[in-house]
């Protein structure tokens, strides 16, 4: 019998662990966040791209707990914002800011612009101690609306438009959003080659050391 591998999700959040652990539940596999541990020094996400900062954290968090680890870093690109607000998609609107005061950031800077088109993106970084990763990424492509409409998901989903199922992300449900998002899609392509993952996780853990003890004569 294998023995179960620990991944160790680079987020306190508990719902992101849960989608996780749903997701990879016919493996064996132990899903813990930074919940599950004491507390250890922030990551600081200067990198200048999503995968920069996605590798950043999984393998920090990997570093201090010697263990693999899994982060992800998204955020939303628009066309007529030349990329805005791309990887400060979190802090737009400042590092107090919530979700509305975001959201109309993004809708006043937007104001008269006829391009509305805009992409989620998402890169997820899996990493050990010894400092390798693996990547996924994936993007969902939409529009950004004139006013928000609808009351699920998070962050600019109110105002992300999906054209293939004429709703926002927030008027998706979470099984809707889950099949089409780019956090879902790239969870998807590691889920579907998993296997293939944790025999790589395995292969790159460092190999913890034997020593002989025997007391001198």
């Amino acid at each position: 019998m294998k023995e179960l591998l620990t991944l160790v999700i680079a987020s306190g959040n508990p719902g992101k662990t849960a989608e996780i652990k749903e997701l990879l539940t016919d493996y064996p596999i132990c899903i813990k966040n930074l919940a599950d541990f004491g507390p250890i020094p922030p990551v600081v996400e200067d990198g200048e791209t999503f995968e920069e900062n996605a590798y950043k954290k999984a393998s920090f968090v990997s570093r201090v707990l010697g263990l693999p680890a899994l982060a992800d870093d998204s955020g939303l690109v628009v066309e007529a914002l030349d990329g805005a607000p791309g990887i400060y998609s979190a802090r737009y609107a400042g590092d107090d800011a919530g979700d509305t005061q975001r959201c109309n950031k993004l809708l006043t800077e937007m104001r008269g612009k006829s391009n509305r088109r805009a992409a989620f993106e998402c890169v997820i970084s899996i990493a050990v101690p010894t400092g390798p990763a693996l990547t996924y990424e994936a993007r969902c492509e939409g529009l950004i609306l004139e006013t928000p409409a609808g009351e699920n998901g998070f962050g600019y989903d109110p105002v992300f438009y999906y054209p293939p199922f004429k709703k926002t992300f927030a008027q998706l449900t979470r099984e809707e959003k889950g099949r089409v998002s780019h956090r879902g899609k790239a969870l998807q392509e590691l889920k579907d080659e998993f296997d293939k993952v944790a025999i790589w996780i395995r292969q790159h853990m460092p190999r913890p050391e034997k020593f002989n003890c025997r007391e001198e004569g």
